[in-house]
């Protein structure tokens, strides 16, 4: 059956259509992934309660990094200055510089299974999870490799107050996009999961402390894809 048009087929321009519509689909699609296995938290010195830094603080400071931050006439604005009234040292700004230099120790020490930085920046709970996923990898004989590239954005998403016997419990939540290489290889040094090429991941993190108990810092109390 002819399907040309003039001297030129038709059926040839539909499949070439349909080729070109796949390739920008699986571009699309390996050029962005989303989620992240057991994750990080990033603190400067000072940085609104989250305690001591490592080394990774120098680096995530270079880096050009959107803060997000919703306006105080907003929910959202409006429970940040509450947090603030609870604790004077408290700046939105502060707390995300300081969830900046958490998130790029926390991915570095899952990837390394550096236990003693991940208890240190982790909920109990989280910290347990953490730990079977770091034991269960060197089980397996597999390694984790991770770099992050860059922090693209880290946006204020909700607070969370509740009043308690000792204080007030916060919880902030943080969506942080960053670009990554990250894969697992098995004993080999064949990848398992993830893939050798930058990848945009977009992650939601809650942060949680006791606002007016001495000594209380924010740890990484949830992380999940977002």
């Amino acid at each position: 059956m002819d399907f040309s048009f003039g001297h030129f087929p038709v059926d040839l321009i539909l499949f070439a259509l349909v080729a070109a519509f796949l390739v920008l689909r699986l571009r699309s699609v390996l050029g962005r992934r989303v989620g992240i296995q057991p994750l990080s938290m990033p603190v400067p010195a000072k940085a609104a309660g989250m305690g001591k830094s490592v080394d990774a603080k120098a680096e995530a400071a270079e880096q050009n990094v959107d803060f997000n931050i919703p306006a105080p006439g907003t929910r959202v604005g409006q429970l940040l200055l509450q947090v603030r009234e609870k604790d004077a040292s408290f700046t939105p700004q502060q707390f995300l510089t300081g969830a900046q230099t958490v998130f790029a120790q926390v991915v570095k020490a899952y990837a390394e299974g550096d236990l003693v930085t991940l208890k240190a920046r982790l909920t109990p709970a989280v910290y347990e999870s953490f730990e079977a996923a770091i034991t269960a990898r060197n089980a397996a004989g597999e390694t984790q490799r991770t770099d992050i590239k860059a922090i693209r954005s880290l946006s204020i998403e909700d607070v969370h107050l509740t009043p308690l016997a000792v204080g007030v419990g916060a919880t902030i939540e943080v969506r942080i996009v960053s670009d990554q290489i990250s894969l697992v290889l098995n004993a080999e040094n064949q990848p398992v999961t993830g893939m050798d090429a930058v990848t945009e991941f977009s992650d939601l993190w809650i942060f949680e402390r006791l606002l007016g108990a001495s000594g209380s810092i924010w740890r990484l109390a949830s992380a999940r894809s977002a």
